[in-house]
């Protein structure tokens, strides 16, 4: 195949259009192209009377090598792929039980399946319930505002990210494969095609439960086992080394041992009742820095035009925005899952402590643009010391916005919210929001230095985007569970401290967002591929 790069085509061009414009770049007839593939579409905005999409293309001619040897071209060359390739132990050590998996996001899942499509019929532990009875949790607290801290946003099959957009984008540079093959095993169970080539790619939480569900299936063809409302409440060691968990079926309150040699710890960035237990238990720790700050929408309207102009923004998805930057105190301020088309969510996951969230369907068809506007915090920031200063951040201020919210989400308006006085009524336009909601003095949230900071961030972005810090803006708090709090160290082999057990993902402080909690989930496996063979089933 030979690959093109940077090639622009009109927005509404024709599979026709592509036809011709790839055999004019190549200088060769149009039937004399065998096959293409696109690897790379993103859209060119900068000019908003002209914007186009700019595609990589792998393209299979005839006479290729010859057109090869005679090109000077610098955008063609030939096409360079790259193989993911999982290892498999030599002389590895075999496991005497299956290795076990606690938790079901990201990182679980893709660890599970890579364990189990090579034999090693992994368990699955999971504190929630699975996909169906999740969102039905999930559905009934957003229309009661009665909250399971079993089984909620935040915990469940799938994970945090699973009522969120969906956003598969990273910035790790992919030089084994593993982006590419997380890509392939989500469009193998469901997702759209299109994610494979995407600049910004996404499934939206309607299609990925469905995914998630054909990820599960796949796992248990192949030998896994799910076990969901199981918490593990404890672990045993011997000499060193894993032994035995200890966990409590969350409905029937029971308690079960579990003997094992190998657990991995990919708990989510929520999970604070297993921190504490794993500091407890001797587990190295530490807390480290994120970010807080509040969900602020915008009308979807306003942001596309914005990116795209108004001709185009008819023509294409509901655009998305990044937006950084650096103050002079020190602090940095960034957009953070952006949803474009999307809704604010109540994301909480314990009593009388309220955290938000963004969520999108597949089609981004929502009137709101909505994003975190955060602020980075460092453990200077943190109240308490220790390893779990960080989780006492975030609870403080997720106990503020409840009290500010009457137990409902509390909004402000910018403009209020910079006057330090609570709005009455939303202004040109309404919030979309899933979850009971009201307004409050969200002014009183945060320490003055960074409330400061997130009113400065939001008057920069008007740079870039016109009307960002317009006085309408709705705010709601507060977005606490930006990434984990805490990071569970682990060295070269990927346990930790306490032989056989491997820290993994967001929770353990390894990954922020789907793709990357998946990609460690898939170096976990590996890890423990290249160590251990399967156990040996009886």
């Amino acid at each position: 195949m030979i690959r093109i790069q940077q090639l622009k085509l009109p927005i509404d061009h024709t599979e026709k259009d592509m036809l011709h414009k790839l055999a004019k770049t190549l200088k060769i007839k149009p039937e004399e192209i065998l096959n293409y593939q696109i690897r790379r579409q993103s859209i060119d905005a900068r000019r908003k009377q002209n914007v186009s999409f700019v595609y990589t293309i792998d393209v299979e001619i005839k006479h290729q090598e010859l057109f090869l040897k005679r090109n000077k071209n610098a955008r063609i060359s030939p096409a360079k792929d790259i193989s993911y390739q999982f290892p498999s132990a030599i002389d590895g050590q075999p496991l005497k039980h299956s290795p076990v998996i606690i938790g079901s996001g990201p990182a679980g899942i893709f660890c599970a399946y890579l364990l189990a499509e090579h034999g090693f019929c992994p368990i699955i532990l999971e504190r929630g319930k699975s996909m169906d009875e999740r969102t039905r949790e999930v559905e009934q607290f957003w229309e009661k505002n009665v909250l399971n801290p079993r089984t909620n946003v935040q915990f469940g099959e799938g994970g945090a990210g699973t009522f969120s957009d969906g956003k598969l984008n990273t910035l790790i540079k992919d030089v084994c494969g593993r982006n590419q093959k997380v890509l392939e095993i989500f469009v193998r169970h469901g997702a759209p095609q299109s994610i494979i080539y995407e600049s910004k790619p996404h499934i939206g939480t309607d299609r990925l439960k469905e995914v998630i569900k054909n990820i599960r299936r796949q796992i248990e063809a192949w030998g896994g086992t799910y076990f969901f409302d199981t918490c593990v409440k404890d672990m045993e060691f011997s000499q060193g080394r894993l032994q035995a968990l200890i966990c409590e079926e969350q409905i029937s309150g029971k308690i079960t041992r579990r003997e094992t040699d190998l657990a991995v710890l990919a708990i989510g960035h929520s999970a604070r009742d297993t921190f504490e237990m794993l500091l407890h238990r001797g587990f190295q720790m530490e807390a480290k820095s994120f970010a807080v700050g509040l969900r602020v929408e915008h009308p979807q309207e306003m942001i596309s035009q914005t990116q795209y102009g108004a001709e185009a923004a008819q023509k294409l998805a509901a655009a998305s925005y990044k937006l950084t930057a650096n103050l002079e105190n020190g602090r940095g301020v960034y957009s953070f899952c952006m949803c474009p088309g999307g809704y604010v969510v109540n994301a909480s996951s314990e009593n009388e402590r309220l955290a938000v969230n963004g969520m999108s369907y597949y089609d981004r068809d929502g009137k709101n643009a909505n994003s975190a506007i955060i602020v980075t915090v460092t453990p200077a920031d943190f109240q308490e010391d220790g390893p779990l200063a960080g989780v006492a951040f975030q609870r403080s201020l997720e106990e503020k916005a409840y009290k500010l919210g009457r137990g409902m989400v509390p909004q402000q308006l910018f403009g209020d919210f910079e006057k330090k006085k609570v709005s009455v009524s939303y202004g040109s336009f309404p919030s979309e929001m899933k979850g009971w909601h009201t307004f409050g003095a969200l002014h009183e949230l945060f320490p003055e230095e960074i409330y400061e900071s997130f009113c400065q961030g939001m008057h920069q972005f008007a740079r870039y985007l016109p009307d960002f810090d317009q006085e309408d803006t709705i705010l709601s708090g507060v977005e606490s569970r930006t990434s984990s709090p805490v990071r569970i160290t682990r060295g070269e082999s990927f346990e930790s401290n306490w032989k056989g057990v491997y820290p993994c993902g967001e929770g353990a402080g390894y990954a922020g967002g789907i793709m990357s909690a998946a990609m460690d989930g898939i170096k976990t496996a590996e890890r423990i591929a290249a160590a251990f063979t399967a156990p040996v089933k009886h």
